[in-house]
């Protein structure tokens, strides 16, 4: 099961909850998980969030401003979000290749306006506010039912396949073979279900790997593991997990 690292919190912050919880089973090919990331009391400073790429979607609720949600997702580099001294947001993080919603709607960025969209992402979030972490996650797996009713979160085989059998992948070839396709049969599937080219997919998951296994499993060396760190990351693999709670 592909389990994706959290996002960076500084080791340094305090009063900052993260948490998160898996999915009834009927939902597992399609949820990673439910998460939540709240003050616990008003911050002395602005609070800066280390976002990872993971090639997964993630359905994002302001809790504190209920008109604020939208469809999240970052390509294949970091990208720091300042949420400010006081926030309480909740989000469904999707599995890489099951969201197949509008890709205009995505945001790859940083989400502070209310929503304009057709989604029922306001009036879901609004029906979460009052509730603790546990209960909003009813609402959330309902609102995934309705995605699934209305064909905008599909289970995809090919991705299903890859994430299945990730630790025996180190090339593209390796993902096209695994997924008994030809290289351009692959191009086009994953350009159509994830939006990210082979090559890019298998950066941002070989960095997730690289963290639960031996970087010379997956890169050719501790020069090239580094370089490819840093690209996606910002840091050194040292200077990440010294300043991030991973």
């Amino acid at each position: 099961m592909y389990d994706p690292i959290k996002d960076g919190i500084d080791k340094a912050s305090g009063h900052v909850r993260y948490a998160v919880d898996r999915p009834a089973e009927e939902l597992s090919g399609l949820v990673h998980c439910y998460w939540e990331l709240k003050t616990e009391r008003v911050l002395a400073e602005d609070f800066l969030l280390h976002a990872m790429p993971d090639a997964c979607v993630n359905i994002l609720f302001n809790q504190m401003d209920t008109e604020i949600a939208g469809v999240t997702a970052l390509r294949t580099t970091y990208e720091v979000l300042n949420l400010g001294k006081s926030f309480h947001y909740v989000g469904i993080q999707l599995l890489p290749g099951v969201w197949q919603g509008d890709p205009q709607e995505i945001a790859h960025q940083f989400v502070g306006t209310a929503y304009a969209g057709d989604l029922p992402l306001v009036s879901t979030s609004r029906e979460m506010a009052t509730l603790d972490f546990l209960a909003k996650q009813e609402h959330m797996a309902k609102l995934v039912r309705w995605f699934v009713n209305a064909g905008l979160v599909v289970s995809c085989p090919v991705i299903e396949k890859i994430l299945a059998q990730l630790d025996d992948i180190r090339t593209v070839a390796d993902m096209a073979a695994v997924a008994c396709l030809s290289a351009r049969q692959l191009q086009r599937t994953l350009k159509q279900t994830t939006g990210f080219s082979p090559h890019d997919l298998l950066k941002v998951l070989r960095i997730q790997q690289s963290f639960k296994r031996h970087y010379l499993d997956l890169y050719a060396d501790q020069s090239h593991y580094i370089h490819s760190f840093r690209k996606v990351t910002g840091y050194t693999p040292a200077k990440f997990t010294d300043k991030f709670d991973v």
